[in-house]
């Protein structure tokens, strides 16, 4: 059904919802599957043309678009009965899909509202979400994301939770996968992927535990996350500029874009307030003294330490960046909401965080949907 919703999708150059529905629902009749398995195919379908018309737009050389897995994704028409997850197959047919425990207890919570499922040959999925207070928080934590550690607090306490094992699994793959010396290069690309997978579970699961425990500390603590931009850092390390290639594959493999969605689906899971900082915001954050302001230098000598020639200390770097991220998003909170959390000094007055009820992990909401796995 995705297949032939792309097909009149192309036909008639349509990527929208609501006209490739009105085209393509009709033509669907001809599939003996209940209607609301034909909703989410074109819902699917308008996803994956309006990705290509977004390419194309772009400059971007795109293939005639299909799709391969096979899966049965719906947000209608399901029940939680009886330790399990009952679909409709046919015209007053249902399928029981038992539960385990664990996805027993996550949906037990209260508040806990299931919203779609996703099911595939081998696994189930759960999109779910829970309605949760904001937690009126009384400062701020910055992340400074690095290659080899996260460095997170402020002005009163840092803490530096170790990434370099991610750094190890990382050479560790692509020296196997480099080592590979079969002739067929589809038998080569099919191991390598399943090296890849491994590396990115055992990268995950590292990013988990280092999250878990800084989410943790800052609900504790009743302390706001502030995040920094760091887009596009791996365009400053090109060739000819003297890094050599494999401290580009290193940049080219750190996962900081998966510690920011495990931190920020995380504090939105228990309420916590996440502040995003802008890249302008973000800007010297490493490099400027958080007592006096000026410009720390650097020396040879110093591994990731800088120094200050007013106050004449040497601090490090990491440090250094995650008590700046704290203030400035201090600074953006005052600037930006209503006061929530208690004025650190008198220029600076903390504000409570967004209002609004914020959606955590639901169907509409793609990068912080948590699937339960059964």
């Amino acid at each position: 059904m995705v297949n032939e919703s792309i097909r009149i999708g192309l036909a008639n150059d349509v990527s929208s919802l609501r006209k490739l529905s009105l085209l393509s629902y009709n033509q669907l009749a001809q599939y003996d599957s209940p209607s609301c398995y034909k909703l989410c195919a074109i819902s699917r379908a308008a996803g994956i043309l309006a990705a290509r018309k977004k390419s194309l737009k772009r400059g971007f050389a795109t293939r005639t678009p299909y799709a391969v897995r096979q899966l049965l994704v719906s947000c209608y028409n399901f029940k939680m009965k009886n330790e399990g997850l009952e679909i409709p197959i046919a015209r007053g047919k249902r399928l029981s899909i038992p539960l385990t425990k664990h996805t027993l207890n996550v949906i037990s919570q209260p508040g806990v509202t299931v919203h779609s499922f996703t099911l595939t040959r081998n696994i189930l999925s759960l999109c779910i979400a829970r309605d949760v207070p904001i937690v009126e928080c009384t400062s701020t934590m910055g992340v400074d994301r690095n290659l080899r550690n996260l460095t997170v607090g402020n002005e009163q306490e840092t803490r530096q939770y170790d990434l370099s094992e991610t750094v190890r699994i990382a050479s560790t793959t692509m020296r196997i996968v480099a080592s590979f010396k079969r002739d067929d290069a589809r038998i080569r690309t099919r191991i390598a992927s399943r090296y890849g997978e491994r590396r990115t579970t055992r990268t995950g699961h590292l990013l988990h535990t280092a999250t878990k425990t800084i989410v943790a500390v800052a609900v504790q603590r009743r302390q706001a996350i502030v995040l920094e931009n760091i887009q596009g850092i791996r365009r400053l390390y090109r060739k000819g500029n003297g890094q050599t290639r494999k401290h580009q594959g290193r940049m080219n493999g750190w996962s900081f874009g998966e510690a920011q969605r495990q931190i920020e689906y995380k504090a939105r899971w228990v309420g916590l307030p996440v502040v995003r900082l802008s890249r302008r915001e973000t800007r010297a954050t490493s490099i400027t003294c958080p007592r006096c302001g000026e410009r720390l230098q650097s020396d040879k000598r110093l591994v990731r330490k800088l120094w200050c020639s007013k106050c004449r200390v040497v601090m490090d770097r990491d440090r250094v960046a995650a008590v700046n991220l704290a203030w400035r998003g201090r600074v953006r909170f005052a600037r930006s909401r209503p006061p929530f959390f208690e004025a650190q000094d008198e220029a600076v007055e903390a504000v409570k965080g967004n209002p609004t009820s914020t959606v955590i992990p639901g169907v509409d909401a793609s990068k912080i949907t948590q699937p339960t796995k059964s």
